[in-house]
């Protein structure tokens, strides 16, 4: 992975937090906005967190393909962007 795996790892145990509370949340019968707004904050923070991963994808795997990689190479490191990119369409 090229992503920084310190910070990765650390947003990520940030959202299993937030997870984590809003199921306690929902446990203890919260108002619905309530859990709403956790479970946004929560999206939120997963999407930053892909964002990196896919920043340092591109900065790293896809720019060595295109510079050192054979034209298959790079015609799969673009289509993985492009899939990726129609996942997050959706």
């Amino acid at each position: 992975m090229m992503a920084d795996r310190d910070k990765t790892m650390r947003l990520l145990k940030t959202a299993r937090g937030q997870i984590e509370g809003i199921m306690k949340m929902v446990d203890e019968d919260r108002y619905c906005i309530d859990i709403s707004t956790q479970l946004m904050a929560t999206q939120s923070l997963i999407g930053r967190i892909n964002a990196d991963v896919l920043k340092a994808h591109i900065g790293g795997c896809v720019q060595q393909a295109v510079t050192q990689g054979t034209q298959a190479e790079r015609d799969a490191k673009l289509a993985e962007i492009e899939a990726i990119v129609e996942k997050l369409a959706k």
